[in-house]
């Protein structure tokens, strides 16, 4: 069954149709990976998904319900987390305080709780950094609590991002090119951590120019070529389709 259905969603900037007419399915507990060029408009299906921009036509379909016109922290409470293809951490805060940043939207407790301290805000927090604690250590940030987010390196900002979208409880983690700027080392732990989270029972959906990753952990690809869908499938058939080899993997890819 799809836990996110795309049909024939478009968007247009002025005269530049960036999306056009796409239509595709995730699976619940899958991973699904969508590829193209740059400029292909992939990063505005994640856009529309999320809700920071609004399609010219089509519908988003999100556990058999509408996600449309819904603002992006409406979104996120539905069970959408995602992080960027640029690092958007609270760089002057620690991992635990980035982490707990994410796990905010799950807190109950109203502003007069807040304000009174009472005994259930005081619960909420001792839970929500126990929950925080949790997720830095499943995504191999045990013992960086403390750490301020500017001080760990690139690869570790990558995974932090990852846990503060966890620590929205999400069902699907949307990932836009999470390996980039990642050495060897640091993309084989993610590809572990990915296969993890999917483990967790949590759908992801990624972008990634990283082939050997997306190869080795996607379940189905979608392939998009100027805003269309030129392609979609499993990796094995993606990797000969010769649509996908002209159009952006090369005649000379190394698989």
């Amino acid at each position: 069954m799809s836990l996110l259905s795309v049909s024939r969603l478009t968007k247009s900037f002025g005269g530049l149709t960036a999306v056009s007419n796409l239509t595709f399915d995730v699976p619940g507990s899958s991973i699904v990976g969508v590829i193209g060029p740059n400029g292909a408009g992939k990063t505005t299906v994640f856009n529309l998904i999320t809700g920071i921009y609004r399609p010219d036509q089509g519908e988003i379909l999100f556990d058999g319900s509408s996600i449309l016109g819904l603002a992006t922290h409406r979104i996120v409470a539905r069970g959408i987390a995602r992080t960027f293809q640029t690092i958007r951490l609270f760089q002057n805060l620690s991992t635990l305080e980035n982490v707990l940043a994410g796990y905010h939207c799950q807190m109950k407790t109203g502003l007069i709780g807040s304000l009174l301290h009472t005994g259930r805000q005081r619960r909420e927090e001792r839970r929500g950094i126990a929950t925080a604690l949790k997720t830095l250590s499943f995504v191999g940030l045990e013992g960086q609590a403390e750490q301020l987010a500017r001080n760990l390196s690139y690869g570790n900002q990558r995974l932090l991002e990852i846990a503060r979208a966890l620590a929205t409880n999400p069902q699907l983690l949307i990932l836009d090119e999470p390996a980039g700027g990642m050495n060897e080392q640091e993309t084989s732990r993610l590809v572990e951590l990915i296969r993890s989270i999917r483990d967790r029972g949590i759908t992801i959906l990624l972008i990634e120019h990283d082939m050997s990753l997306v190869m080795r952990v996607c379940e189905k690809i979608v392939v998009m070529e100027y805003g269309l869908k030129i392609a979609e499938g499993p990796p094995e058939e993606i990797k000969s389709d010769p649509k996908v080899v002209e159009a952006y993997l090369g005649t000379d890819h190394d698989w």
